[in-house]
C-alpha cells in the first residue's frame, strides 16, 4: 500500500498547489480549486519501467521503413452516414466523443446504433441519468427493442469496471460521461478533475480490452463540450451532433479523427420513431425553393469530402432608423459584415443604409469560404430586386479587392451541381483545370472578379 497524496487543482487552469487557495495565481479565477487524493506508489529502481522497456528494446529509435503498417479493421453498421463520418467504420478498441444540445438525439443515436449492433456483438449500455425502464420504454417507441442488449444504470466507475472485466463486451455505451463518478477521487461529481480521470479510466479499458467505447457528453452555452478540453485530446473521435429544434434533421459531424477524415458529416431526419438516413441532402435543402426569385442562391459547399448544395437567401431593404441592422442565420456575422463591405466599395452597391438579413435554408450551418460567392450574389439580387436563374450555382472565395479566388476539390463540387440538375456554375478562373474543363454535363462559366460576375448576371 502506497503514501496517499492531497493537492488542490484549478478546474479553470489546471494550476495544481499543495494547498487550498481561494484564488487561482495563475488565471485569476475564484473558488475553482478541488482537491484530489491519490496513491503514490515507490517503486524501486531495479524494476521501474524505464529499466524493463530498456532492457527489451522496446525504446531504441526505429527506422520509418522498418515499421509493419497495420491496416485497422472496421465494423460497417447499417448506418451508412455513421461510416461516412468515422472513416468508413468502426474502429475496435476506440474511444469516441460525441457532443450536441439538450435533446437534440445523442441517446436516441446511440440507442439506435447499438440495439443494431446487439444482434451480433455484446454491448454494454451504461446509463447515469435514465433507468432501465426509462431507456426500455424509449427503445420500444423507436423499434430498437434488442434482448441482447445489455442495459446498467450505473454512475460508480469501480461497479463498471468490474461489470466490464466480467462481462468483456465489444462494445460500451458510457451516458453521459458527466455523471460518472471516480470514487477515488474527493472531487465532486462532473467537475473536472473527475472528467478528466473517467476518461483516462475509459482510454485504457478501450486500448488494453479492444472494447469500443462510446462517451456521450454534456455541452456549454457556447456549444463545445462541457469538461477541461483535456478529454477531447485524449479520445480518438470527436464528433458533434447538431441540429435545429425547429427542423427535423439532424447533422452528425466529425471535428477529430484519428482513423479518417475530419470534417466529414453524416444527415439524420428525426422521425416520430427516431432518426432515418437522409440518403439525398440536395432535395433536403432545395426542394422548398422558390424558382426565379430574388435574393436567392445556390451555393456549392464541401462539408470533408461530400459536396452539399444549399441555398443562401438575402433580404436587403432600406433602414428605418439610423443605424443599419444586420441579421445572420447559419453563417459567420463576421464574414457577412466583410462581404458587404466589399459589395460596397468594389461593386458601387449602396448598402450602408440598408438592412441586411441573410440566411443558409434548413437551418443548416455554411462556414467555409467557398459559398463567399453565392452570398455576395443573394445580397446583390436583393438589393437589385432582379432574380437568378434556378438553373445557376456558384462557387468561389472572395477577396478584399473583389477577386475571386480559388478553392479547393472544385471538381467534386462541379460533378455534384450538374447531378443535381444545374445547367450553369460560376466558379474561380484559376481553378479552370483540363480535368474541369472535360465536364460536358454543365455550362462553366469562370470569373475572376466580383463585378464581372454582376455584370454577368444582371448587366
Amino acid at each position: 500500500m502506497g503514501k496517499m497524496q492531497t493537492r488542490y487543482k484549478c478546474q479553470r487552469c489546471g494550476y495544481i498547489s499543495a494547498s487550498y487557495l481561494g484564488r487561482c495565481p495563475n488565471c485569476g479565477a475564484w473558488n475553482q480549486f478541488v482537491r484530489e487524493t491519490q496513491e503514490v506508489k515507490k517503486v524501486s529502481s531495479k524494476g521501474s519501467p524505464s529499466r524493463l522497456i530498456k532492457a527489451q528494446g522496446a525504446d531504441l529509435p526505429v527506422k520509418l521503413g522498418q515499421v509493419e503498417a497495420e491496416q485497422e479493421k472496421r465494423i460497417v453498421t447499417r448506418f451508412r452516414e455513421l461510416n461516412r463520418v468515422l472513416g468508413g467504420g468502426i474502429v475496435p478498441g476506440s474511444l469516441v466523443l460525441i457532443g450536441g444540445d439538450p435533446g437534440i438525439g445523442k441517446s436516441t443515436l446511440m440507442l439506435q446504433i447499438m440495439s443494431d449492433l446487439a444482434k451480433t456483438y455484446q454491448v454494454l449500455y451504461v446509463s447515469g441519468e435514465e433507468s432501465a425502464g426509462q431507456i426500455k420504454m424509449r427503445a420500444q417507441r423507436l423499434g430498437a427493442s434488442s434482448p441482447g442488449l445489455l442495459l446498467y444504470p450505473q454512475t460508480d466507475m469501480q461497479a463498471i469496471r468490474e461489470q466490464i472485466d466480467e462481462l468483456k463486451p465489444d462494445f460500451v455505451v458510457i451516458d453521459s460521461i458527466q455523471t460518472m463518478n471516480e470514487p477515488s477521487l474527493d472531487s465532486m461529481t462532473a467537475s473536472s478533475a473527475q472528467v478528466r480521470e473517467v476518461t483516462s479510466e475509459l482510454m485504457k479499458l478501450a486500448k488494453t480490452q479492444q472494447i469500443t467505447i462510446f462517451v456521450i457528453g454534456h455541452v456549454t452555452k457556447e456549444g463545445t463540450i462541457a469538461g477541461p478540453k483535456m478529454m477531447e485530446h485524449m479520445v480518438d473521435t470527436v464528433l458533434y451532433f447538431e441540429g435545429d429544434s425547429h427542423h427535423a434533421y439532424r447533422i452528425l459531424r466529425s471535428v477529430k479523427n484519428r482513423f479518417g477524415k475530419t470534417n466529414e458529416i453524416g444527415l439524420f431526419e428525426m422521425h416520430s420513431d427516431g432518426l432515418k438516413e437522409v440518403t439525398n441532402p440536395a432535395a433536403l435543402f432545395l426542394d422548398e425553393r422558390l424558382p426565379n426569385s430574388t435574393g436567392s442562391a445556390v451555393a456549392v459547399s464541401l462539408e470533408g469530402t461530400r459536396p452539399l448544395m444549399a441555398e443562401v437567401q438575402a433580404l436587403v431593404a432600406p433602414t428605418a432608423f439610423g443605424y443599419a441592422k444586420r441579421t445572420v442565420s447559419g453563417l459567420d456575422y463576421n464574414r457577412i459584415a466583410l462581404l458587404l463591405a466589399v459589395l460596397e466599395k468594389r461593386a458601387n452597391l449602396m448598402l450602408q443604409n440598408q438592412d441586411a438579413f441573410v440566411m443558409a435554408t434548413g437551418g443548416i450551418k455554411l462556414n467555409e469560404p467557398a459559398v463567399d460567392l453565392a452570398i455576395a450574389v443573394a445580397i446583390a439580387s436583393s438589393y437589385k430586386d432582379r432574380e437568378i436563374s434556378a438553373d445557376d450555382c456558384f462557387i468561389g472565395e472572395i477577396g478584399l479587392t473583389g477577386e475571386i479566388r480559388r478553392v479547393n476539390q472544385v471538381e467534386a463540387r462541379v460533378k455534384e451541381a450538374s447531378q443535381v440538375g444545374f445547367k450553369r456554375v460560376f466558379l474561380p478562373k484559376y481553378n479552370l483545370t483540363p480535368a474541369i474543363k472535360k465536364i460536358r454535363t454543365i455550362e462553366l462559366v469562370p470569373v475572376l472578379s466580383l463585378s464581372q460576375t454582376l455584370k454577368i448576371l444582371f448587366g
